[in-house]
């Protein structure tokens, strides 16, 4: 079943347009292959006009060598280098600089996340919302072999950050989401190095007055490489960007939050 939630009445008009789908790789040679066949399929038999960003984050794997084959196969696939220092932010602010469709996804590189899942959240894009966002953790949704101690801490950060903004989305945390281009403008500057990306860009957008829907959504745990995620060294960070956030709102004076047409 689909939630929906909204910041305000007003809903964007007209369709998403294309779709660009940014997927920031580093060290994934061994997962590139069957994440971007398989989006490649799924996006073509929906017969949504795409594009797909691969941005390659200083790997030292061979994924510029997969990147390379697969960008001869596919016509709609573009692969970028992003110059160091490297992280998370950076590739998915680099893949941002690079797309040129009118609604951005951003898709993980380790294949965790559902092809089919894309194409609910773009259709549900297309009904006139401002962003969509998927969660892992509502009716209808599916989670596969989550690592418990990372499951813990993903559900105590998820409350804190409901409780502090009061909002009913439990799934900050998690990168799988769609926007609209001019949301991505909307929310700048963009602070995020690291994974705290995936918390600043929906907490921005909701503090902002951009309207969303949630989507129940499917996740499994990677087959094959190794997480990039360092809990040790991720937690003070994902704290200072919900701070920062939290500021904002508390403090800007609606000075941020976007003007209707």
């Amino acid at each position: 079943m689909l939630q929906a939630a909204s910041t305000g009445a007003w809903l964007a008009a007209g369709t998403a347009g294309t779709l660009s789908v940014v997927i920031p790789a580093h060290n994934e040679a061994e997962t590139l292959d069957a994440t971007v066949s398989m989006l490649t399929m799924a996006l073509e038999s929906a017969h949504i006009a795409h594009e797909i960003v691969v941005v390659n984050d200083n790997s030292a794997d061979g994924s510029g060598d997969v990147l390379a084959a697969l960008a001869r196969r596919y016509d709609t696939l573009r692969a970028i280098d992003n110059a160091p220092p490297n992280g998370f932010g950076f590739a998915v602010r680099k893949g941002f600089d690079a797309c040129r469709g009118d609604a951005i996804a951003i898709v993980m590189a380790d294949g965790s996340d559902d092809p089919a899942d894309l194409i609910k959240c773009y259709n549900k894009l297309n009904e006139g919302y401002d962003c969509v966002f998927g969660s892992r953790f509502i009716a209808g949704s599916r989670v596969v072999d989550y690592p418990i101690h990372k499951l813990i801490l993903n559900r105590l950060a998820n409350t804190f950050i409901q409780l502090l903004f009061r909002q009913r989305f439990n799934d900050f945390t998690n990168a799988f989401k769609i926007y609209r281009r001019q949301v991505i403008a909307g929310v700048q500057p963009l602070l995020s190095h690291h994974f705290n990306l995936t918390v600043e860009l929906p907490l921005k957008a909701v503090i902002r007055g951009y309207s969303f829907a949630v989507v129940p959504i499917s996740w499994q745990n990677r087959k094959h490489g190794v997480s990039k995620l360092r809990i040790q060294e991720m937690g003070s960070r994902y704290l200072f960007i919900v701070l920062y956030c939290f500021l904002e709102k508390q403090l800007s004076r609606g000075d941020y939050i976007r003007h209707r047409d």
